[in-house]
């Protein structure tokens, strides 16, 4: 099968990254959360895929089974749940240990499964493992950016499935015979250069596919433990566990000396590996006058008077959720409503209240929440934002039209807000939730998926400049 990339002579581990993120995001191949750069990709197909776990063979006999905790590979952790084996997660980051035991509540459903195969489940159900646990582990999934049919992978770039591996080695969870798969889209096999591979580099048994199952016979060996001198001191202190265990491997009598990062540049778990810095956009000056105002100039007109601003006319809220509720949620206060023929079709098609702010940061990244049932409060979702703690800087409420758009300070907060939204479930209806339309689509890490305000707001309004064009905006997204 000829693959879909074709990998450029020379190309180093990053170029082929960035190829695959490109083309995942240029072809629309991906779920959420968007964009896949820097990511293991969530594609379309990933629990087609994960489904075919179950029928190699070396599932059968597995009695622990280690799956990561990308979203991708959420269907093999459900797989591995309603087969009643143990699963195994590693703790995101590795920042409290090395890996959870996910364990469902007794006698648990097939959603309560599901939940549990979730990010939040994982968070919800999980038990701690130590590193004195006698772990055996049958099976390991991983996640990955690019894979060979010989088994050679490379991963997002920051070398956690391989320290994780390494680490099982250390402490005798696995062995030559634990098979390892990972799980990826059809775009995703290619031919990758031999000499890219490391000896701390995974590689892979099995390669599962939405159209395919691929036996690799690799015949690279896997990391045989902890390469210390592949780590510097600050990786130590970031992840605890590692000092326990070298500390444990240099009272074996094993050389546990560290390496030291490249002088200039961010330190990585791999020496010499380092991401590429992201696009940025242009700084503009932006300044606060004395009221707490955000205002624009440019470069050289900063002798330029600013333009005087009527005050503003505090308008009463109204509608489901009272003024108290707004405050909570608009901290820095909050404007009157669209004006009156917006209220009206509010008030007649009982979409309770469309909170608005008076100011907001200069940009803002937008989340659409859909699926919300008939009859729901705004209240009621309000509550439930704050429960996973999801609170917008200002929320859009349109429950007649079955929807809401959250507004949140930067993409990073409204990832976070993603990923706590995901399985969010009211009145036994599951709510959608990803990147308002307008903000799906090829960007790469690092850039901005933005609106900014208008340097200037025009005069004699008492809700914000974009407030309508988002509005408009927003309408789009079905």
């Amino acid at each position: 099968m000829e693959p879909a990339i074709q990998i450029n002579p020379g190309a180093t581990k990053w170029d082929i990254r960035q190829k695959v993120w490109d083309y995942i995001e240029e072809n629309n191949l991906a779920n959420f959360p968007r964009p896949v750069h820097n990511r293991i990709p969530n594609f379309k197909g990933a629990f087609t895929a994960c489904a075919k776990v179950s029928e190699l063979p070396v599932f059968t006999g597995a009695a622990e089974v280690k799956v990561d905790p990308d979203k991708p590979l959420e269907g093999a952790r459900l797989a591995v749940l309603q087969a009643g084996k143990t699963l195994l997660v590693p703790t995101p980051r590795l920042r409290t240990g090395l890996f959870n035991n996910i364990t469902p509540p007794e006698g648990a459903s097939k959603e309560q499964l599901r939940i549990c195969s979730s990010s939040q489940g994982v968070k919800d159900f999980s038990v701690p493992v130590g590193l004195d646990s006698k772990v055996k582990v049958d099976l390991v999934v991983v996640g990955s950016v690019a894979v060979s049919e010989k088994g050679l992978r490379i991963g997002k770039g920051e070398g956690f499935a391989d320290l994780e591996y390494g680490m099982m080695v250390s402490m005798g969870a696995v062995n030559e015979s634990t098979v390892v798969v990972t799980i990826v889209h059809d775009c995703q096999v290619m031919d990758l250069p031999e000499e890219l591979i490391e000896s701390h580099d995974l590689t892979v048994d099995y390669i599962l596919t939405p159209t395919r199952v691929i036996e690799t016979k690799c015949q690279t060996p896997k990391p045989q433990g902890i390469i210390w001198t592949k780590l510097d001191p600050e990786k130590l202190e970031k992840i605890p566990v590692l000092k326990k265990l070298r500390e444990l491997e240099e009272e074996g009598g094993k050389d546990v000396t560290l390496g030291v990062a490249p002088e200039g540049t961010e330190p990585g778990l791999h020496t010499g590996q380092t991401k590429r810095p992201p696009r940025r956009r242009p700084r503009r000056n932006i300044q606060q006058d004395d009221e707490g105002e955000s205002k624009q100039e440019k470069i050289g007109d900063s002798d330029q008077k600013p333009r005087q601003r009527p005050p503003r006319v505090r308008k009463e809220g109204r509608g489901d959720g009272g003024g108290e509720n707004d405050r909570e949620f608009n901290k820095r206060g909050r404007g009157g409503r669209r004006g009156d023929n917006m209220r009206e079709k509010d008030q007649e098609e009982g979409a309770g209240e469309v909170p608005t702010q008076r100011r907001l940061p200069l940009s803002v990244t937008t989340v659409y929440l859909g699926g919300i049932p008939a009859g729901l409060r705004v209240s009621e979702l309000k509550t439930a934002l704050r429960e996973r703690e999801a609170i917008p800087l200002r929320l859009t409420w349109q429950g007649a039209q079955h929807r809401a758009f959250l507004d949140y300070s930067d993409p990073q907060a409204a990832e976070v807000a993603l990923e706590s939204l995901q399985d969010l479930s009211l009145n036994g209806h599951s709510l959608q939730a990803e990147l308002a339309k307008s903000q799906r689509g090829g960007k790469r890490a690092g850039q901005s998926n933005r609106r900014e305000r208008p340097p200037t707001a025009p005069e004699n309004t008492t809700d914000p400049p974009e407030a309508e064009n988002d509005t408009n905006e927003k309408a789009e997204q079905e």
